[in-house]
């Protein structure tokens, strides 16, 4: 087992001299089960969901921004274009889906590696191991991983960064960790700027507050790395949406208002597969699906009494602190759910969890026999449940974005082709497969009027998508009503003449 880094607790006295702790630092420890765990990690992603799966109708949204395959959707306040950036590498010049997949699958991959390396010395090399491996078989993170969603970014983000900034405050000499630290908020603020702020919420109290934990150079790093990361959010309020306060005020009234809400209840429905909860109504899924969600907090805690115990209690308190306050939002000041949200929250988590389960296994004693028995099945249903749950939810999207792709190829056979708009249900989505701009008159992503949609007919094919039977817009009645898969479509005159 590696050697721990003892890590001053809180408000104790600071640590020896400088060259001990680099030395602390240095020591090598071997990062072969942290590789293998990232590579068991890309490879279940690439078995089990299906890189060709279509895209999703967020990801439609982020990766039309740098996509030649179709307009770039309306882009609303509470988006971010970091998932932008990521993906234009391969969606610049390709509209292969699975070629996406593949690539976000790889750097998901070396994602985790990365944050994992970090905190070697402060824990284990085998409760690093089994905390990726923990965090890499949660349905959530394999099925998000080869996506186009900042979550996960987030959650890689949230790890590298409070190991980063443990580091530093530790007295390490290596600027490594300065760029860590700053670059992982960064990347945070890049994919998310309020998740970036609850993510580092409790670094930035310490830095400021706690005696001990005021050295200049991590505050430094961690707000120059924030504010990085947020820069093109800002400047992008201030040019578009009435700045910062306004941007923030819009994002919340598109997510329902946040305040004062329990979405506990809302987030343990959304265990069962559901990727978005909204209106989150129903019954609760099985017991066996949600067990581990009430078991996570109980180790967590073990883990914390473990880390006390073996005197090094700094690095299980901030990844416990920082796993709260980013939850924190997402369970209490949100009315709806979606369990990608709650990235962050494991990853930070996982890191104590595995630290409790790998001193359970491995402390003496005549019922070590017996743990190791209960622990190795709690695991192994675990990952039953996660596998079957992934397997699921895996198939409900590919038939979701099935659906899609046949509502787009019959817009061609109609004659609705690039260049080409769409409005109504599902528009966004269904434009992009189609290659076509998304418009919208109202609801959050209104970016045009009714009397402009009817001018566009005179130079390109338009239609309205509604739900089976439901009624156009006063402009289309007229139009010319279709099925398209399972919805239906109203196409303007004159796009039939395009028809080969």
């Amino acid at each position: 087992m590696a050697k721990t880094l003892n890590v001053p607790f809180i408000g104790a006295r600071r640590p020896g001299p400088p060259d001990r702790t680099d030395r602390a630092f240095r020591r090598p420890g071997d990062p072969g089960a942290l590789a293998l765990v990232a590579a068991a990690f890309v490879l279940a992603q690439l078995i089990l969901v299906h890189p060709g799966t279509g895209l999703g109708w967020d990801e439609t949204v982020y990766v039309s921004q740098v996509s030649p395959h179709a307009p770039a959707a309306f882009f609303s306040a509470p988006r971010a274009r970091g998932v932008s950036l990521l993906v234009a590498p391969v969606a610049s010049w390709s509209s292969s889906t699975t070629l996406l997949r593949i690539y976000l699958a790889l750097l998901s991959g070396l994602g985790l590696f990365v944050a994992l390396r970090v905190w070697r010395g402060l824990f284990p090399m085998r409760a690093l191991a089994l905390a990726g491996a923990l965090f890499a078989t949660l349905w959530v993170t394999l099925f998000y991983g080869p996506q186009a969603m900042p979550n996960y970014w987030v959650a890689i983000g949230a790890l590298v960064c409070v190991g980063c900034f443990l580091r530093a405050r530790a007295g390490g000499r290596d600027r490594a960790v300065l760029w860590g630290t700053g670059l992982s908020a960064a990347l945070m603020a890049w994919m998310r700027p309020p998740d970036a702020v609850w993510v580092t919420l409790p670094l930035l109290v310490l830095a400021v507050v706690a005696p001990r934990w005021r050295r200049v150079r991590p505050l430094l790093a961690l707000v120059a790395g924030l504010s990085a990361g947020a820069a093109e959010w800002i400047i992008e309020a201030y040019v578009s949406y009435g700045g910062p306060g306004q941007r923030l005020a819009d994002g919340s009234r598109i997510q329902g208002g946040l305040g004062w809400n329990i979405a506990v209840g809302d987030q343990m429905r959304s265990l069962g597969g559901r990727v978005l909860c909204r209106p989150c109504t129903g019954g609760m899924p099985d017991p066996a699906v949600m067990a581990w969600w009430f078991v996570l907090p109980l180790i967590a805690a073990l883990g914390l009494l473990t880390a006390v115990r073996a005197r090094r209690p700094a690095p299980t308190l901030l990844l416990l602190a920082c796993a709260t306050t980013a939850g924190f939002p997402y369970l209490f000041m949100i009315g709806y759910a979606a369990p990608r949200f709650l990235l962050p929250l494991y990853a930070l988590v996982a890191i104590p969890v595995a630290d409790a389960l790998v001193h359970l296994v491995t402390a003496g004693g005549r019922w070590r026999p017996v743990i190791v028995t209960l622990v190795a099945l709690g695991l192994a249903g675990h990952l039953a449940v996660q596998f079957a749950v992934l397997q699921a939810t895996v198939r409900r999207t590919a038939d979701s974005h099935h659906g899609w792709a046949v509502t787009a190829a019959e817009l061609h056979r109609l004659g609705v082709r690039p260049p080409c708009a769409l409005t109504g249900r599902q528009s966004v989505p269904i434009a992009f497969y189609a290659g076509c701009s998304s418009v919208a008159t109202g609801g959050h992503n209104a970016n045009t009027t009714a009397a402009a949609i009817a001018r566009s007919v005179r130079h390109m094919p338009v239609a309205v998508v509604t739900t089976p039977g439901g009624e156009p817009p006063g402009y289309a009645r007229a139009w010319s009503p279709h099925r398209a898969g399972d919805v239906d479509v109203y196409v303007s005159p004159g796009a039939g003449s395009r028809t080969p």
